[in-house]
């Protein structure tokens, strides 16, 4: 039987009384589908990016982007100290942290299996300067979702067999792939494009043709 996240389950978080989360403001950041779809509310968004950790499709998901029966794939984080991990800074003020963490709480951990993590963030640009301390939500081998390392080909076709709750498995990773190339194109994810290669070079046209753009958050709008 696939694993499975019950909803009764506690979620390992930070409490609001943490004092990473007394500073103003609060930063999370997002290398997945929080990128382009966050859900919550926040001040301002900075891309760039967190060292010691690589992005790996390693986490099974059984309702955002699959099943029980046929769980996709999305992003963790790995630990790694020769590597970057690109995405976004949100900036949450203290009037909306209390809903935006109960709402990533839920989508993240509930649903997801995903636990909170303070991490440094550092921002992309010649004007950026210093870093800033960020919650992220990373999913551990602990956790009953967790799929572990596979070929780029099974990855690639369980990507292309699954859908959830928020869309196709395919649609994720293409995202992933855009944001890449649009926000950072000087940095080469070797896991992240190679996958996107190995399922075009497998995937349907009716299967591309299926995928809708997500209104939520203009992927190439920044400002």
């Amino acid at each position: 039987m696939p694993p499975q996240v019950s909803e009764d389950v506690e979620v390992p978080a930070l409490p609001q009384d943490h004092p990473s989360l007394q500073e103003q403001p609060v930063w999370i950041f997002g290398y997945g589908s929080l990128i382009w779809k966050p859900g919550f509310q926040f001040t301002s968004r900075r891309i760039g990016f967190i060292r010691g950790y690589s992005r790996r499709f390693w986490q099974g998901d059984s309702y955002h982007r699959g099943n029980q029966q046929a769980p996709g794939r999305v992003v963790t984080l790995l630990e790694d100290a020769n590597a970057d991990t690109w995405g976004v800074a949100y900036q949450v003020q203290q009037e909306q942290l209390r809903h935006s963490l109960e709402y990533l709480n839920h989508r993240e951990g509930v649903l997801g299996g995903y636990v909170c993590k303070m991490v440094t963030f550092h921002p992309q640009g010649l004007q950026a300067r210093g870093s800033i301390l960020a919650l992220a939500y990373i999913a551990t081998p602990q956790n009953p979702l967790y799929l572990g390392p596979a070929k780029t080909e099974h990855i690639a076709g369980q990507i292309l067999c699954c859908s959830g709750h928020s869309g196709h498995n395919l649609d994720y990773l293409l995202r992933l792939a855009q944001f890449m190339r649009s926000a950072c194109p000087e940095v080469e994810d070797e896991h992240l494009f190679s996958i996107e290669a190995a399922t075009l070079r497998s995937s349907q046209p009716r299967v591309i043709g299926k995928l809708k753009p997500c209104p939520d958050v203009p992927l190439l709008s920044w400002t």
